[in-house]
């Protein structure tokens, strides 16, 4: 079934986390990014009209661009994710746009809480244990992912493979 999700590309995460998330996580094969999602899932793509990402972008603009680092890895028992820092913008974009579009919670409302994160591998415990030493190992190496929010992206998977379908820019911290 088709559907979209709000999220932040980590283009500065690709480097690093690229080959794990091949690896270990099925949505990369499928053409997501390594991103923190903001919103999944959205409403279906066909639903999605100039008034709907008008709202969104309103919503949005409650949060002016930001940087951030991702520097510590965590887990769920089937998940190997790193936590961005802050963590409080992503929060907030996810607040106003659930807010605007209440009926969508995120994670379909199976999560109580909104835990920002970039996932590097998800599927079963092993997998996710063994992306886990790759990424500390990696990330020990590299140093912390420095990255910079200037926008949010809607993506949608209508073809089976996912792409960006618009881009919602964010005010610039200093405007």
């Amino acid at each position: 079934m088709p559907a979209s999700a709000f999220i932040i590309h980590v283009s500065e995460a690709e480097q690093l986390v690229g080959r794990l998330r091949l690896k270990y996580d099925p949505t990369a094969a499928l053409g997501v990014p390594a991103h923190v999602t903001i919103l999944f899932p959205f409403m279906s793509p066909e639903r999605i009209t100039p008034n709907v990402v008008h709202a969104a972008a309103e919503a949005f603009a409650v949060v002016p661009s930001f940087e951030f680092i991702l520097n510590e890895v965590r887990r769920w028992p089937r998940t190997t994710y790193l936590a961005p820092e802050p963590k409080q913008p992503f929060i907030q974009l996810t607040r106003a746009v659930t807010e605007e579009f209440p009926e969508y919670p995120p994670y379909a409302g199976e999560h109580p809480e909104i835990v920002p994160h970039l996932t590097v591998a998800h599927g079963d415990v092993q997998a996710a244990e063994t992306a886990e030493g790759e990424l500390r190992a990696a990330l020990q190496s590299s140093g912390p992912i420095r990255g910079f929010c200037r926008e949010v992206e809607l993506i949608e998977n209508s073809s089976g493979a996912w792409r960006t379908m618009h881009v919602i820019a964010l005010q610039r911290r200093d405007a």
